[in-house]
């Protein structure tokens, strides 16, 4: 006879998967106090049942101002258990960033899901109506689910800040998956697009590309905007669109990348609703941005930080991803003196494991980076943490160096290939970016955006290995056969792969890294730019 099945609220439900999940996700558990070197004062008992009262959160814990002490600590740990970790930083943020982060907070929670300005904003979007810009109480920018983890936390970072400099709320597609990786960055609301009606431009979000009609791109060349002599853009109709897309994805065309056009930022300041979705780091871009550039340099004065403080502010793993964090580390590489992450991905087909562990191996011995003497006979422990999609590298690694290193060779997991939209294997791949960023040294792959998470959240210049060229038939071709086996990065900042060229008020290319002392070009993406602090100090 078939039993009954229980019936379990949302609540219920909920607190099952993830108990689920973190059991998928953690690799080793194990009891521990303190992680070694950090103060006591930043941890507080595991076993406690009552939240921690906020008179207890020091500055350490609030990353000076980056956070505010509106949320509980026991709903979401890493929050104010990330300083603990890590080693306290010398880059402050800005009281100008921080003004605007309490303003960006009350426009969240002003015109968020759930409130009437949101419903009404939904409503006109629904019917199709334009909204005069001064009829628009609140405009809101969505963020389109793209790509793989790394690659999405560039680009909601860079999307913030967007919403920021543009006053609009942001609002990010991925719903559950979103929610089981990430708390809440918002006090007193929510960060994730609720499920559209029927009707709704926001139901049909994946659809969206260069192709679309709705793209700021396609609307330029389809008379939807008139440009005057004098380079002033409008809408060719009396009210701006209810709605634009905005395709800022890697491969974007001309067109597309005319976003980055002062013009076209003031006309698209009237439009209620922005849609979302690159792939990219796109903060440079908004850097060479004359509409921006003011803003941009009192928030951040130290240019290289921009991420280094939007990514504190904006990720906090959830319980069971910090966990997953916390226990392994603290089971394997608390203990040691000095902690080296090396990360390896392999984006060419042809490129040959063999040659990839040898120009690592070179990068390591060049770099003097791990002691070649035997373990006991060095005066500070490593420990090796290394993150591959494949356990092969590790073992050859652990094979050189396992007798070495006192601290010994490990390896969190290895997939074997990625996987998109698999929450399991993101909450593994989200544990190992922070398990990384915990190091003291990193070695990272070029082009890959999980490296980058992973530097700027440690505070750390890595060193980075070269590719080939993706265009490249094999390993060889578009390589300088003289070239380095990895270079020390300029700054933490990410790279912005496929900026725009265009000098929009001469109408023709530049050398971006000729525009302004604190953009450069990427050690590994040679069309690529970054941020760096002018003054050339170093982290």
């Amino acid at each position: 006879m078939w039993r009954r099945r229980p019936s379990w609220g949302c609540a219920t439900r909920r607190a099952l998967l993830a108990a689920a999940l973190a059991a998928a996700v953690v690799v080793l558990y194990a009891a521990g106090g303190s992680p070694n070197g950090m103060p006591a004062s930043l941890f507080f008992d595991d076993d406690a049942q009552a939240d921690i009262p906020a008179s207890n959160l020091t500055a350490d814990h609030l990353l000076d101002g980056l956070l505010t002490t509106e949320f509980s600590y026991r709903s979401c740990r890493s929050r104010y258990e990330f300083a603990g970790y890590h080693k306290k930083s010398l880059h402050k943020p800005s009281p100008y960033l921080l003004a605007k982060l309490r303003n960006q907070e009350a426009l969240q929670k002003r015109c968020g899901p759930g409130t009437a300005a949101h419903k009404k904003a939904l409503r006109q979007l629904d019917s199709g109506e334009g909204v005069a810009h001064d009829d628009a109480d609140c405009r809101y920018l969505v963020y389109i689910n793209y790509r793989g983890l790394g690659n999405r936390m560039l680009a909601i970072a860079s999307a913030f800040l967007y919403a920021v400099l543009t006053e609009r709320v942001l609002l990010v597609d991925g719903g559950k998956e979103v929610a089981d990786l990430f708390c809440e960055p918002f006090p007193g609301t929510t960060w994730l697009l609720p499920r559209a009606g029927w009707r709704s431009p926001l139901r049909r979000l994946v659809g969206y590309d260069g192709g679309s009609k709705e793209s700021l791109g396609n609307m330029l060349q389809s008379g939807a905007v008139v440009v005057s002599a004098d380079g002033n853009a409008s809408w060719s109709s009396p009210q701006p669109p209810p709605y634009v897309y905005l395709h800022l994805a890697g491969g974007y065309g001309f067109h597309d990348k005319l976003f980055f056009c002062g013009a076209h930022q003031r006309l698209l300041r009237g439009v209620p609703w922005l849609l979302m979705r690159t792939d990219n780091y796109i903060v440079p871009g908004l850097f060479l941005m004359s509409p921006f550039r003011g803003e941009l340099e009192a928030m951040f004065p130290e240019k290289d930080a921009a991420f280094y403080h939007l990514g504190r502010y904006l990720f906090h793993p959830t319980n069971a991803v910090w966990h997953a964090v916390t226990s392994y580390y603290r089971s394997t590489l608390a203990a040691a003196d000095r902690r080296v992450g090396i990360q390896i991905r392999v984006f060419h087909k042809k490129q040959p494991p063999q040659r990839v562990l040898d120009q690592l191996l070179s990068c390591v011995r060049d770099e003097k980076l791990i002691p070649e003497t035997i373990a006991g006979n060095d005066t500070l422990s490593h420990a090796i943490m290394v993150t591959s999609l494949s356990s092969w590298y590790y073992e050859r690694i652990k094979g050189e160096y396992g007798g070495r290193v006192a601290g010994g060779v490990h390896q969190p997991s290895h997939e074997g290939r990625q996987r998109w939209e698999d929450t399991a294997h993101n909450m593994r791949a989200l544990s190992e970016m922070y398990l990384l960023s915990m190091c003291d040294v990193l070695v990272t792959s070029g082009y890959s955006t999980f490296g980058y998470v992973a530097q700027v959240l440690a505070g750390l210049r890595p060193w980075v290995m070269a590719r080939p060229p993706m265009w490249a038939d094999d390993w060889t071709e578009g390589l300088d056969p003289q070239a380095l086996p990895c270079q020390r990065a300029a700054s933490i900042e990410p790279c912005f792969h496929s900026p725009s060229a265009y000098n929009c008020a001469t109408g023709r290319d530049v050398d971006l890294d000729k525009v302004t002392p604190y953009i450069r070009r990427c050690v590994d993406v040679s069309c690529g730019i970054k941020l760096v602090n002018e003054s050339s100090s170093q982290w």
